[in-house]
């Protein structure tokens, strides 16, 4: 039996791109002006942002942009869990039937993730149950910063991976969810983008070609047949998750060098990476196809 490895990622050189798709200003429930947001994360370096208003559509279109690329979105909030309509052309009804809102969101050729999903007291934002059924969205957030000040935990990767382990393919999402200056900055997405056209980044984000990180900063992938190859900046400790969790590998370090063998039951691969405090990084799956 043989292995393919699914490599979600482009060449070294490709440079990475720093952006955030989850913010909010005084159109819903933040407490700065749109353009205020705008320039709170061009300071910060960031290379592209999407304000995410509450069932809102804000007009990146009438801000300065501040040299970032800035894409329309909202976050479709009454009546259900939460969705990250990204790229939105038109604020869609937030109906409760959270599967109607995707299939819209798919229909207008655009694309959602489900956010924090472990948000509030009981964990249970958006139940474990409807991720699995529903269809339609490309990924989960993996971190919500915003949920570190609040009930739950910003950390989804326990969903993530029961999804991974069932055969879905959805990639993981790190972001803000900022709704003041204290929650900018604190996790966000690493896109590989030879350009910074709009159309280049969301192309990008719908292939995988990123990493979530709330710190640890990655500067190679590179797959070689069954054999990942992880290069950082800052990483301490390197582990190799596989299906439901499980912890294939560990290596103290800013890298590894780990090889998925022919005879392991693993679905998918991916790699977390723990830097200083509590900044960490999370690659894509990397997903495990066999062939006789």
């Amino acid at each position: 039996m043989s292995i393919r490895v699914v490599n979600p990622y482009v060449s070294a050189e490709t440079p990475w791109r720093r952006g955030n798709l989850h913010a909010h200003s005084t159109n819903s429930d933040g407490d700065r002006s749109p353009q205020a947001v705008v320039d709170a994360y061009a300071a910060l370096g960031y290379d592209f942002l999407m304000i995410s208003d509450h069932d809102c559509l804000t007009d990146p279109d009438a801000l300065d942009s501040r040299e970032m690329t800035l894409l329309p979105g909202n976050e479709v909030t009454a009546r259900g869990p939460h969705v990250l309509h990204v790229n939105a052309s038109v604020r869609l009804e937030p109906r409760a039937e959270r599967e109607d809102v995707l299939k819209a969101i798919d229909a207008d050729g655009r694309f959602a993730i489900m956010a924090h999903p472990n948000w509030e007291e009981h964990y249970n934002h958006c139940p474990q149950a409807s991720l699995e059924s529903w269809n339609g969205y490309i990924g989960i957030e993996i971190y919500n910063g915003v949920v570190r000040r609040l009930y739950g935990s910003p950390l989804a990767t326990d969903r993530w991976d029961r999804l991974l382990s069932m055969g879905r393919r959805v990639w993981g999402f790190a972001h803000d969810d900022s709704h003041c200056a204290q929650d900018d900055g604190i996790a966000w997405i690493e896109v590989q983008s030879l350009a910074m056209e709009r159309e280049a980044l969301l192309d990008a984000l719908r292939r995988g070609a990123f990493y979530a990180s709330t710190g640890v900063a990655l500067e190679s992938v590179h797959v070689d047949g069954p054999t990942v190859a992880i290069r950082t900046e800052n990483a301490q400790r390197i582990t190799a998750i596989s299906d439901f969790g499980r912890q294939l590998a560990a290596v103290d370090g800013a890298t590894i060098e780990y090889t998925i063998s022919r005879d392991a039951a693993a679905k998918y691969v991916r790699f977390e990476c723990w830097g200083p405090g509590d900044s960490m990084a999370w690659t894509q799956p990397f997903f495990v196809e066999k062939a006789q």
